[in-house]
């Protein structure tokens, strides 16, 4: 079977796709034939050993998958050969098939595409995680989403209009904006590209305080960091909560006078954690979130598709900061 592998810390055009031998099912784990791939920034970060694991070379980058059961190991009971199934794997994706532990896998409905599937569990599991355990948000509130046209972005207006929420997208073009409202975004407001100077992240604020409104906003969904975040914070409701989910745009510093005078929290969402210290909360998260597939309340929007053999380029995509919605790697 083909994998393509990091065999040495750097960017996408550092991978090289390869022969490797196909895996067998262990006990407790199954094998998959991978139908697609998502790609997530993760995966960025993961080939220059910027991410929080470094799992030892070579290795395939690709932390969420689609497929059908190939075999499955001693003990397997849940899945089984010929079943539809995606999983969070954490890397070892991009390739034509995969072993990973059985519990990681979910079955999917038949009407459930494959791109879609491969797109669904880390961008609405994250969200999710965010805006229901760690933002405990309510009907009503205010949810200012910064980067809404990614795929976690995304994700997040989708679920805080299905939540109940009044939702306003933040990004960096008219077209990401306009993205984010036909998802279901109330209003959206176009930010424009930093770095700022002191003069600039006072105007950003004050754009983010217009968009959300006298009231400010009651969560802020923070996928993007750098400068953007301390803006974001300053246009905070009195007890908000600023949700801290990633940094492409860099490791923010924050003042944190700024969360005494909001009275408000700042909460870190590290979803994978999550999911291996409340197994249970998460099984019954991702219950949920198909629920809300099956009644039409959330999508994968998936903007592009990459054959394996052009994966770095898929990569290289995403980490450009220009892709909308979900990329998607898919194996014939």
């Amino acid at each position: 079977m083909k994998a393509l592998l990091s065999k040495s810390v750097g960017g996408p055009e550092t991978l090289v796709l390869e022969d490797v031998p196909s895996p067998t099912a262990k006990p407790g784990s199954a094998v998959v034939s991978v139908k697609a791939i998502g790609v997530n920034y993760p995966d960025v970060l993961i080939i220059e050993d910027k991410y929080q694991f470094k799992p030892a070379r070579p290795f395939a980058p690709g932390g969420e998958v689609a497929g059908i059961v190939k075999e499955v190991g001693e003990g397997v009971t849940h899945v089984k050969p010929g079943d539809r199934v995606l999983g969070n794997t954490g890397w070892g994706g991009m390739a034509e098939e995969l072993a990973l532990e059985a519990g990681r896998l979910i079955p999917i409905p038949d009407s459930m595409p494959f791109d879609e599937a491969a797109a669904f569990i880390m961008t609405y599991g994250t969200s999710y995680h965010a805006l229901k355990d760690r933002g405990h948000i309510k009907p009503g509130e205010t949810l200012l989403v910064l980067g809404a046209a990614g795929g976690v972005g995304l994700a997040a207006v989708e679920l805080g209009k299905a939540m109940g929420a009044k939702v306003i997208a933040a990004a960096s073009s008219q077209a990401k904006v306009d993205l984010a409202i036909a998802r279901g975004a109330d209003s959206g407001v176009v930010y424009p590209t930093g770095p700022f100077d002191r003069d600039g992240q006072k105007a950003l604020a004050e754009q983010f305080k217009a968009a959300c409104g006298p009231g400010g906003a009651d969560l802020v969904y923070d996928g993007v960091g750098g400068d953007y975040a301390e803006a974001a914070l300053r246009s905070m409701a009195w007890e908000g909560r600023f949700l801290v989910v990633g940094f492409p745009a860099g490791i923010p510093r924050i003042p944190l006078n700024l969360a005494l005078l909001k009275g408000c929290d700042i909460v870190g969402v590290f979803w994978g954690t999550a999911v291996a210290r409340d197994p249970k909360g998460h099984q019954q998260n991702v219950r949920e979130l198909l629920d809300l597939y099956s009644a039409g309340k959330i999508k994968p929007y998936v903007s592009e598709h990459y054959p394996l053999v052009r994966a770095g380029e898929a990569i290289s995509h995403l980490a450009s900061r220009k892709a909308m919605g979900k990329v998607v790697v898919t194996v014939d």
